[in-house]
């Protein structure tokens, strides 16, 4: 049997040659590979890198602060706003009978209180008048008692002159609570006229709610999920359709808790979007997320709810960290557009402070 030393011998030079070459390519390959592995490792733990990231921008729910039908609807959906514009109006008829009904109950509460006062005056001057009887009365009692050991009156006349003292300090005292009384009906105090107060008070809400039937925007931004129109009914306080606030735009990035010790606010950022491929924004760090939904030891029911099994592989959380970008001249973002991010720690704005950056991109 031939040995492999004499097999290699036998074998033609060309098929040496292209033997060679491709044990150097394996080689080649497999170093390469690692070469690669290692430098994107590197990559990624020196320049903390994500693609489960996606544009955001805060938003205003838009609902009515009045019930009524809307009989104006001025915008339509995915258009620009800006603060302060009627995006609609709430029918104002009922809330303007309202005011026109409050008006006319002030001035006859003015006229009440007039009443009360003309009433106050009236029983001040009957408290005077029974000060005087009851001080006649009073002073007829004292010279009248010593005539009657002198005989010069009867004693059925000195006790009606003590009964009529008597009666006469009675209706001082109810005179006195009339007085009170009818000091109390005005609703004068110190900061004025309570009843008047009440009533102003209703007619001033009234007025509110009629500026409440023009419901404007808030913020600048675009129209979002409208899905009404003219005629439909609004209730107080539910919610009708979402203004987009376009005058800040950032991303959240979600970060492996590993890689959290390598991020800090204030560091620069490049993110990539989808929509606008081949055109990097840049962005800064603004915070990280203190907490996320952990379904896993919730509470119920006041008790911790602990799972009795425990995986033997244990995933690494992931936490949103926020970038704020700069202007994007070009591309048109989108609340939700995917995104992929990079973070260089080697580059820093702004001034962090509890870890916040209170200072952002001047562009924002």
């Amino acid at each position: 049997m031939p040995s492999d030393s004499t097999d290699t011998q036998s074998e033609p030079p060309r098929d040496r040659v292209r033997r060679s070459a491709a044990v150097i390519v394996a080689v080649v390959c497999w170093v390469g590979a690692v070469a690669g592995c290692a430098l994107t490792l590197m990559e990624l733990v020196r320049y903390p890198r994500t693609s489960d990231a996606f544009v955001r921008a805060n938003t205003v729910g838009v609902a009515a602060h009045v019930s009524g039908n809307i009989v104006e609807l001025n915008v339509r959906d995915n258009q620009r706003v800006t603060a302060g514009e009627v995006l609609f109006v709430v029918d104002p008829r009922p809330y303007e009978a309202e005011v026109e009904r409050l008006e006319a109950k002030l001035v006859v509460t003015d006229l009440e209180i007039e009443a009360f006062r003309q009433s106050v005056l009236a029983a001040s001057a009957s408290l005077e008048e029974m000060l005087a009887e009851s001080a006649y009365a009073v002073s007829y009692l004292a010279r009248l008692e010593p005539l009657l050991a002198q005989k010069f009156v009867t004693p059925n006349e000195v006790e009606k002159a003590r009964s009529d003292a008597q009666a006469s300090l009675g209706r001082v005292e109810a005179a006195e609570a009339q007085l009170k009384r009818a000091q109390r009906l005005v609703g004068d105090d110190l900061d004025g006229n309570a009843r008047r107060q009440e009533v102003a008070a209703s007619l001033a809400d009234a007025r509110l709610n009629i500026e409440y039937c023009f419901v404007r925007a808030q913020v600048s931004g675009y129209v979002s999920n409208l899905n009404i129109a003219r005629g439909e009914y609004a209730n107080q306080g539910v919610q009708l359709f979402t203004v987009v606030d376009d005058s800040r735009w950032y991303v959240l990035a979600n970060y492996r808790e590993t890689l959290l010790g390598r991020i800090e606010p204030g560091m620069t950022a490049e993110v990539w979007l989808l929509a606008c491929p081949g055109q990097p924004l840049k962005g800064v760090v603004e915070g990280i997320g203190k907490a996320i939904f952990q379904p896993v030891g919730a509470s119920v029911n006041a008790l911790p709810d602990v799972p009795p099994a425990l995986d033997w592989v244990r995933l690494a959380q992931r936490f949103p960290v926020r970038i704020i970008l700069e202007e994007a001249p070009g591309c048109t973002l989108h609340s939700g557009a995917t995104a992929t991010v990079r973070i260089n720690p080697g580059e820093r704005v702004g001034h962090p402070e509890d870890g916040i950056l209170m200072v952002p991109l001047s562009a924002n």
